[in-house]
C-alpha cells in the first residue's frame, strides 16, 4: 500500500507542478499565493484573498479555472445584489401556475467571489449553505453542487471605502485567508513586458481535469499523520482560545475570540496537501507551522487592546507558534 501510494504521490506531484508552470506563463510572481491556491484545491477548503486591488488576486484565480478542465463561474459582488443573484431564484410561471427554478451562479465547479466584501451581509450569507453542504435550498427543492466545488473569493481591505465586514459565519468556511502583497520591483517590470507589449497577453491551457483532481484529494486524504503532529495542530489551535492556560498569559487581552474545531480540521487537511506537493507520504510538524497563518488569521479575533497596541491577529499567531512545543 504504502509504495503504491508513494508512487502515486510522487506523480501527482509532478502534475501539480506542471499545473502551477502552465499558470506561471500568465502570472508574474506571487508564487506562495499560488501554491497556497493549489493547497486549497487539493484539500478541498475554500480560499480568500485579501489585498488592496490590482494585485492580480481576480487574475490568478480565473487562470487557474482555465488550466484545469472545469465549470467556472464569477460573481462580481456589489452593494445592490440580492442572495437570488448568487445562488438562484424560483420564477413563477402564470400560465401553467406553478415555479420554475433558475439557478444561480453558484453551480459550478470553480467559483470566483469577487470582491465578496462589497455586498451585504444577507448576500454573503447566502454562500454560506453552498461552503458547508454543497448544496443550495431554493423553495422546497434541495440541488447538490458538483464535485469539485470551490470558491475562491477576493475582498478588498476593510479600511477601503464602501466595503463591508465579512461574518464570522461567512469567514470560518473560508479554509485559508490569504494576504496578498505588493510584487517586487523587477516582478513588476516583467509584469508590464507582458501585459503591456506588442504581443497578445498568454493564456493558460487545460493541464487537468476535475476527475484528476478528485484523484488527488484521494490521496491527500492517505497521507500519514503521527498522532503527536495531530496532538500539536490541538495544542496550536488550543492556545487561541485559552493562551492563559496554555502558558501565554500575556496574549489573553489581545484575543477576543479563538479558532473553531474547523480550524484543526484544516490546519491537518492543509498540512497533508502540503505534504502531497513536497512529495511525501507523511506530514510533519513543519508543515502545520508553514500554513498555520493562513489557516488562523481569519479565525482568531484580535480585541481592541491589540489593535491600540498595533498587533493583528497574525502578531498573536506567530507568538503561539514560538512558544507551543514542537514535537
Amino acid at each position: 500500500m504504502s509504495d503504491r501510494l508513494t508512487e502515486e504521490v510522487t506523480k501527482l506531484q509532478g502534475r501539480f507542478t506542471a499545473l502551477k508552470a502552465e499558470v506561471g506563463k500568465v502570472l508574474v510572481g506571487q508564487e506562495d499565493m499560488l501554491h497556497r491556491l493549489m493547497l486549497g484545491l487539493l484539500a478541498g477548503g475554500h480560499v480568500l484573498l485579501e489585498g488592496v486591488p490590482g494585485l492580480a488576486k481576480t487574475l490568478v484565480v480565473r487562470t487557474l479555472a482555465d488550466a484545469i478542465d472545469g465549470t467556472f463561474s464569477r460573481i462580481q459582488f456589489t452593494p445592490d445584489m440580492l442572495p437570488g443573484d448568487v445562488v438562484g431564484t424560483q420564477i413563477f410561471n402564470p400560465r401553467e401556475g406553478n415555479y420554475t427554478v433558475k439557478k444561480g451562479p453558484v453551480f459550478g465547479n470553480f467559483i470566483l467571489a469577487d470582491e465578496i466584501n462589497r455586498a451585504p451581509a444577507k448576500v454573503q450569507s447566502a454562500l454560506l449553505e453552498a461552503m458547508q453542504e454543497k448544496q443550495v435550498t431554493l423553495g422546497d427543492q434541495t440541488f447538490k453542487l458538483t464535485d469539485p466545488f470551490l470558491v475562491l473569493a477576493t475582498m478588498n481591505p476593510i479600511e477601503q471605502e464602501g466595503t463591508y465586514p465579512l461574518p464570522e459565519a461567512q469567514l470560518d468556511r473560508f479554509m485559508l485567508k490569504l494576504k496578498v502583497g505588493y510584487p517586487t520591483r523587477d516582478d513588476e517590470v516583467k509584469i508590464i513586458d507582458r501585459m503591456a507589449g506588442s504581443g497578445a497577453e498568454p493564456t493558460a491551457s487545460k493541464m487537468m481535469t476535475t476527475d484528476e483532481i478528485l484523484a488527488a484529494r484521494d490521496a491527500v486524504k492517505q497521507i500519514f499523520v503521527d498522532d503527536k503532529v495531530k496532538r500539536y495542530a490541538v495544542d496550536v489551535v488550543a492556545a487561541t482560545r485559552d493562551p492563559k492556560g496554555s502558558g501565554m498569559p500575556q496574549l489573553a487581552t489581545l484575543i477576543d475570540n479563538g479558532a473553531s474545531v474547523r480550524a484543526s480540521i484544516a490546519l491537518i487537511k492543509v498540512a497533508k496537501a502540503q505534504a502531497l506537493m513536497q512529495g511525501r507520504t507523511y506530514i510533519s510538524p513543519h508543515d502545520v507551522k508553514t500554513i498555520a497563518h493562513d489557516v488562523l488569521r481569519h479565525r482568531v479575533l484580535a480585541s481592541y487592546e491589540a489593535e491600540a497596541q498595533g498587533k493583528t491577529s497574525d502578531h498573536v499567531i506567530a507568538q503561539i507558534l514560538e512558544n507551543v512545543p514542537v514535537p
